[in-house]
């Protein structure tokens, strides 16, 4: 019986142990530094109180329920051996596999600006959001105690990155906002809080056609959000961001969806990696040198059929999954391994209620409003991972749609609202690694 070892239980890794589990044949050892699965398209409802945690992570040993032949180990992966397929984990365990598959998926990339790595909230975990939802309403709390912390940025929030994470943050906080109950924090005055959008792009939604981007951009200046596009950011300080016109903005909450790159697997692995950290993978999904070892989602370079490289969706990391099982399967059996190929469905992003944009299908048919902002949500709907997790998310839209928006605002993160408010002295940000934004 092969034994095949699949690293990360995100996308790809749990697209790949899904399609193989219903083969009795073959063994598989699923490792995460995770026992869940988190929907990662949905990440900042959760950092805006839409969602709970609850509604967008799945506990792998449910997802695989009733599957005797795959095992679900809880470890970080540190290092890995491409040679023997072996992977060593932080709590300095290993695990070996006669196929290693490799889908131990991203992390920030913050370009080298200093200071970032230190004082922003990058939204790429479960964990990143509910840090980022305690923060803001952290500052909230603070400021209906004592509203002079508004004069020193208590309110100003700065996102860094135009594309789907930060657009769609961005529409989601300019509503909350607009629809932002006053009785509760009286002394919370919402005409004193700044949303500011900053990219180094000359437009929102890069890969969107140029139509949709200035409907993002109207949108998302509709409901109040400042858009600094072709500006970078240059420092990130405790208490401000310096960025590259030479302007100032006061601020104690820099979001972070300026970028990905490979998670810290990829440095271990003593081979030559590609653009953002990444694998450089064959067209069947395999590591090229390196005999039954695949790399997959957003931990690999994937080239589509027209050449281009593939981007880091979650419908690629799920396809690539499970074309992966595909050739595994297809490799035991003594068969051919064939060439991954994309069914590009299409991209679309959320910019706030009642608007949206989608560009359906090869050809991008182009949706946008309120048809768009349903298709939104029925398609995310329906790939969240159980029907209990869609049936929860559509009440919650149904129920902020419909009725006031209620959210899961709590502050369960405490530390987040401990701030020393003098910290901020006019200093060069620390020099962080890497190379420019």
């Amino acid at each position: 019986m092969k034994h095949i070892l699949i690293v990360g239980g995100g996308f790809a890794g749990l697209g790949c142990a899904r399609k193989l589990a219903s083969h009795p044949e073959v063994r598989v050892t699923l490792l995460d530094k995770n026992n869940y699965h988190q929907f990662q398209p949905l990440l900042y409802q959760v950092a805006g109180s839409a969602l709970s945690p609850s509604n967008i992570a799945f506990n792998l040993r449910n997802v695989l329920h009733g599957h005797q032949n795959v095992d679900i180990k809880l470890g970080e992966a540190i290092a890995a051996d491409l040679n023997t397929r072996t992977v060593k984990t932080a709590e300095r365990q290993t695990y070996q596999g006669d196929i290693l598959v490799l889908a131990a998926g991203a992390q920030a990339n913050f370009f080298g600006t200093p200071g970032a790595d230190q004082h922003t909230y990058p939204l790429y975990s479960l964990r990143d959001a509910e840090k980022l939802r305690s923060r803001i309403l952290a500052m909230l709390e603070l400021v209906d105690r004592d509203p002079s912390l508004a004069n020193k940025g208590a309110l100003h929030f700065v996102i860094v990155g135009g594309g789907a994470t930060g657009t769609e943050m961005a529409g989601a906080f300019g509503d909350a906002l607009q629809r932002f109950p006053g009785e509760r924090l009286i002394n919370v005055d919402v005409a004193n809080v700044q949303i500011v959008l900053v990219d180094a792009g000359s437009a929102l939604l890069n890969g969107f056609s140029q139509k949709a981007q200035a409907y993002a951009a109207r949108n998302l200046e509709k409901r109040g959000v400042q858009l600094r596009l072709q500006t970078r950011v240059q420092e990130v300080h405790p208490g401000h961001v310096v960025l590259s016109d030479g302007s100032r903005i006061d601020t104690r909450t820099v979001i972070w969806a300026g970028g990905l790159k490979a998670s810290v697997l990829s440095d271990s692995l003593g081979i030559k990696t590609g653009h953002g950290g990444r694998i450089d993978v064959a067209p069947d999904l395999t590591v090229p040198g390196f005999d039954g070892v695949y790399a997959l989602g957003d931990f690999a370079n994937i080239i589509g059929k027209h050449g281009e490289a593939l981007p880091q969706l979650a419908s690629v990391a799920e396809q690539s999954g499970k074309w992966c099982a595909k050739n595994i399967l297809a490799d035991i059996a003594g068969k051919p391994r064939h060439p991954f190929a994309y069914l590009d469905k299409g991209i679309m992003a959320m910019i706030g209620r009642n608007a949206a944009v989608a560009e359906v299908g090869e050809h991008r048919h182009e949706l946008e409003g309120v048809m768009a902002f349903t298709a939104w949500m029925g398609v995310h709907a329906v790939l969240l991972t159980s029907m209990r997790a869609r049936m929860e998310a559509l009440v919650e839209w149904a129920w902020d749609y419909f009725g006031r928006p209620t959210g899961d605002a709590i502050l369960d993160l405490p530390e987040q609202a401990q701030i020393d408010w003098n910290d901020d002295e006019d200093k060069p940000a620390a020099q962080t690694s890497g190379s420019g934004q």
